[in-house]
This record gives C-alpha cells, sequence and structure tokens, in this order.
C-alpha cells in the first residue's frame, strides 16, 4: 500500500512539475510574441511619422534630421506610451510623463488625448491638446495651437477632429465640438462651433467658408489668398452706396456733386464728387 502511495504521489508531483514548465514556457513565448508585435508596430508607426514629416515639411533635409531634431515627434512619441499606460489604469505615471513631455519639447498632450496616424506637429511649441481630444489621421497642427475646453464639465468636452485637418498657427479649438473632414483653420482662429468638411473657418469668432465640396488633403497653405468674410461684406456696402450716389443724382440734378459728402475730423465736409474724382484734401 505505501508503495501503491509512493507511486502515486511521484506521478502527480512529476505533472506539477511538467505543468508549471509548460506553463513557465508559454508564458515565456506569449511574452516575446507580444514584444515582437509590439516592437513591430512601434517602427510602422514611427516609419508612417518620417514620411508625413517629409510629405508635409519642405525643410526637411533627411530622415536623420526628422529623427533627431523635430520635437513634434518626439513628443508623439513619448505620448503614445503614455496613452498606453493610462489606458491600461496605470495612475499618476502617465501624466509624469506628459510633464516630462511638455518640459523637453514645449508641446502638452494629456495621456488620454486620442491620436490618429500620421500627426505632424510643425515647430509644436506651445501646442496643448486636451484629454478628452480625439484626433483622426493625416492631420497637421503648428505653433500655439490649443484644442482645449471651455469650463470645468466632465465627459467629452474637447474637440474631435477628422481626417486631413490643417490647424494654422495661434488657432484656439475649445469645446466637445467636431471639425471636418479636409477643413482648415485659418492662423489665430477661435473656433467654438462645428466646422463642415471641406471648409476653411477664420476670424474670432471662426467663420467657416465652403470651398465648393473640393477635396483638400495636405495643401500647401497661402494666408495671403484665405477668405475673410467681414472685408467682403464691407466691400458690398461700399459698392452698394455708390450705386446709391449715382441714382440720387439721376433723381436729383441740383444736388450732383455735393450728395451729403463725408465729415472730415476738423469739421466740414468732403463733396462726393471730390472723393469720386479722387480731390481729397489733406487735413
Amino acid at each position: 500500500m505505501r508503495t501503491l502511495l509512493g507511486a502515486m504521489w511521484t506521478g502527480v508531483a512529476a505533472s506539477l512539475r511538467e505543468g508549471r514548465a509548460t506553463t513557465r514556457r508559454a508564458s515565456a513565448a506569449g511574452v516575446a510574441q507580444t514584444v515582437r508585435r509590439d516592437v513591430a508596430r512601434a517602427v510602422e508607426e514611427i516609419s508612417g511619422d518620417v514620411h508625413a514629416v517629409q510629405e508635409r515639411d519642405p525643410a526637411a533635409a533627411s530622415k536623420f534630421e526628422i529623427l533627431t531634431s523635430y520635437p513634434g515627434l518626439h513628443a508623439l512619441w513619448l505620448h503614445r506610451l503614455a496613452h498606453r499606460l493610462h489606458s491600461r489604469g496605470v495612475p499618476l505615471l502617465p501624466r509624469w510623463m506628459s510633464q516630462t513631455n511638455r518640459f523637453l519639447t514645449g508641446i502638452e498632450i494629456h495621456p488620454g488625448a486620442t491620436i490618429g496616424r500620421g500627426l505632424f506637429i510643425d515647430h509644436g511649441s506651445g501646442v496643448v491638446i486636451g484629454e478628452t481630444a480625439e484626433i483622426g489621421e493625416n492631420v497637421t497642427i503648428y505653433q500655439g495651437v490649443t484644442l482645449g475646453g471651455t469650463g470645468k464639465q466632465s465627459g467629452k468636452r474637447h474637440p474631435t477632429v477628422r481626417d486631413n485637418v490643417i490647424f494654422g498657427a495661434g488657432a484656439k479649438v475649445l469645446g466637445a465640438i467636431t471639425i471636418g473632414e479636409n477643413a482648415k483653420v485659418g492662423a489665430g482662429s477661435i473656433v467654438i462651433g462645428d466646422v463642415p468638411d471641406n471648409s476653411t473657418v477664420v476670424g474670432n469668432p471662426g467663420r467657416p467658408v465652403l470651398v465648393d465640396g473640393q477635396r483638400v488633403g495636405i495643401p500647401d497653405i497661402d494666408y495671403r489668398h484665405l477668405p475673410d468674410p467681414v472685408a467682403e461684406a464691407v466691400k458690398c456696402l461700399v459698392a452698394r452706396i455708390v450705386e446709391v450716389e449715382h441714382e440720387l443724382d439721376e433723381l436729383n440734378p441740383t444736388r450732383r456733386g455735393w450728395g451729403g459728402g463725408c465729415f472730415m475730423a476738423g469739421g466740414g465736409s468732403i463733396p462726393v464728387a471730390e472723393i469720386r474724382a479722387g480731390r481729397v484734401p489733406r487735413s
């Protein structure tokens, strides 16, 4: 009987040892597979980041220069690591990494922000991206841009940015709004409302101007030719005033040459005829 029990115990112990060894081998294999997958994904992401810079920055001379001299890329890489830790519920450390990121690059990205592929942060100084911000693919952000909230409310409180959007320097986009695909936000604009697809936004508050539904993709930005709705409205008013002056002259020829005029700072007025002829006295 003792012999039988001893044999049974020996078999059970051997099975347990073999099971633990198998578990360790499987665990090691799983860890190795996870590491290989993460490394492959990181290499793919970095390659895509470098390609995005080459495509959108004519000053990029070489891949080595891009890897070593672009703070926007460094901030993005640190954010990805902090975001993964944040997603796994790691406390405090992701925020420390975010603050270190800001100290090193001048770019502050909350670990909770979701960022797609192909983001290019050019120059980067002063860029702020809030916790619940969501950024699509192939987005370009210039220095001084803020994707922020508007108060102390909880939940979704930062912008959602679709694909192929461009933010000019100093643009402020505030609140839980949506920036449509292929939109452009002009430098210094303050946007507090949704922006349609394929549109350009300028001014304070930002006013969208449609671009004939044409897909923008990743175009060159020429700020000299951004539409100005206020200037267009003033031009329309001036043109209408000139038409009214002509109509009044035809109805009442005796007023021709004056028509009220424009008042000068020192008193008196300037005849409309003088203004039309370009003979405006200097004050």
